[in-house]
């Protein structure tokens, strides 16, 4: 059959106009991502988030998705003092676009020390949900109270832990320590039998790529409810990148996956547009709570380190060439440490500080932790023990573990495991919110005794408590005479739940190294 010209110029017209729709609404539904939008939030999909509060200030966050690609949206914001929004201390209008996926980052001041506000979005003619946010004090105050997160990973269960930091009422902050997203693809480091699968379905490489991963985590509704109710104070370790990642390089970055700059590049927009973090050249920086505690978040990852080795026959192994901080971020640590005028200073801190014997024939120390970077932690030691600085928590992430030490490095001939003298700081760290620990590759009972094996044992008299087995979160609490760690952990990741159970809690008094189990 032959068709007029006119008519053949109008189907070709026709198609071309559909083809458009069609791109257009997979741009706009982020090549699949609507499937995860919850409509009542429309278009605050991703809803509200704050973080980084200084005393007169805090980073309040959101991301409009409009139902059409444009290259501006005016996007109104209020922070008031009270939920009602009857008295508006500070508001304001900007625009977003494409250039930084929608998302909104405004630095509000003119705000009060020690203060909790509320926070709102307004743009299409909608009002986004209310979050609630916290600056930090200024003077003295009788105590805080932070949440201590790490490792969560969508494809390993339901994210409860963030489900149960959202429900608590008596914190100041939510420190996270890294592993926020992880970059696998399905089924590349996960259980997806519940259907709980990353997206996209590919490694995330490209910009595009991160970005879509966070979008994907930050609608999860657990998640979205922590940032919606808490500030958080951030820092990436390597699967915002990619596993084992360092400055030139990483573990799971490979040939063919193009220039790891380029990904690294990528990787750390999509973290600055995604994260209620304040825009800086580096993400090593520090909160000062008044006179109770300095906060002090390094970066492990990107700032400084630099390649690991395989072994530690490596003659390279124990070159003081060889950094995790690097010259520049080491330099800022130390004099951070010096001269900080609180009573605690608390080390955001990705990796282990402390020397871990892992008690296997074939893995005894961790050489993507400071083990594997002995000079660097050797220079820590000193300089905290030679400037007599005391009140030194490091809180850690990392190992989908708990674990509280009296910190030592190897070997311990000026330490006594029964006084703890010789210990020149503690550490506490955090589990995984869910990626996975030992008892999801050994049995419960195989992993139970493996605790005992390392615990309070010649290969680690400085470690007195370790739980390999299972999820949840931390709560540091400090207070004028002493600072108290306890470890909340989940029931299930299997389906939604806000069951947990208290699993330890360690105290350690001001001016002493020792830990104290209630």
């Amino acid at each position: 059959m032959k068709y007029p010209l006119a008519l053949l110029l109008l189907t070709v017209y026709l198609i071309s106009c559909e083809s458009a729709r069609q791109n257009e609404s997979e741009s706009h539904s982020r090549s699949g991502i609507a499937q995860y939008f919850e409509n009542s939030l429309k278009p605050f999909y991703h809803g509200v988030a704050s973080g980084d509060p200084l005393s007169d200030r805090v980073i309040i966050w959101t991301r409009v998705t409009p139902e059409e690609q444009v290259q501006s949206l005016e996007v109104v914001w209020e922070v008031a003092a009270n939920e009602s929004f009857g008295e508006i201390i500070n508001s304001g209008q900007t625009t977003t676009g494409p250039g930084n996926d929608y998302t909104v980052k405004i630095d509000v001041d003119r705000l009060s020390p020690n203060t909790r506000y509320f926070y709102r979005f307004k743009a299409l003619g909608v009002v986004s949900p209310i979050g609630s946010t916290k600056t930090v004090p200024e003077t003295m105050v009788d105590s805080l109270k932070f949440a201590v997160a790490s490792c969560s990973n969508y494809e390993w269960g339901y994210f409860n832990a963030y489900k149960n930091i959202a429900e608590r009422e008596d914190l100041d902050a939510v420190l996270h320590l890294g592993d926020y997203i992880y970059e696998y693809p399905v089924g590349g480091y996960g259980d997806t039998t519940i259907g709980r699968k990353h997206f996209p379905p590919h490694e995330i490489v490209t910009l595009e790529d991160y970005r879509l991963r966070y979008s994907q985590y930050r609608l999860d509704p657990d998640l979205r409810a922590a940032h919606q109710n808490h500030p958080f104070i951030t820092i990436w370790d390597d699967h915002e990148i990619a596993n084992d990642s360092y400055s030139e390089g990483a573990q799971n970055h490979q040939p063919g996956e193009g220039d790891y700059d380029e990904r690294k590049a990528a990787a750390r927009k999509a973290y600055y547009e995604w994260l209620p973090v304040r825009p800086s050249n580096q993400l090593y920086r520090a909160f000062k709570y008044g006179n109770l505690a300095k906060l002090i978040m390094l970066d492990e990852r990107l700032a400084g380190r630099t390649a690991p080795v395989d072994s530690v026959m490596d003659p390279e192994f124990e070159s003081e060439a060889r950094s995790m901080l690097g010259e520049e971020q080491m330099s800022w640590f130390t004099g951070q440490l010096k001269s900080a005028d609180a009573t605690w200073k608390v080390i955001g801190n990705q990796v282990i500080y402390s020397y871990l014997n892992w008690g296997h024939e074939t893995f005894n120390i961790n050489l993507d932790s400071w083990d594997g970077y002995p000079a660097e932690q050797q220079k820590i030691a000193n300089f905290i023990k030679k400037n007599d600085i005391g009140n030194v928590i490091f809180v850690t992430g990392d190992t989908h573990s708990s674990w509280a030490f009296e910190v030592t490095v190897n070997p311990f001939s000026d330490y006594d495991p029964i006084s703890g003298q010789g210990a020149f700081a503690v550490e506490f760290g955090t589990t995984s919110i869910n990626s996975s620990n030992s008892n999801e590759r050994f049995s419960t009972d195989s992993v139970l005794l493996h605790e005992k094996k390392i615990v309070n044992t010649p290969v680690n008299p400085h470690l007195k408590y370790a739980n390999l087995r299972d999820h949840g979160y931390m709560v540091l609490s400090l207070f004028p005479d002493s600072a108290r760690a306890q470890w909340f952990f989940v029931e299930t990741l299997r389906e939604p739940s806000s069951s947990e159970k208290l699993g330890m809690s360690v105290t350690v008094d001001k001016g002493s190294n020792k830990l104290k189990f209630n």
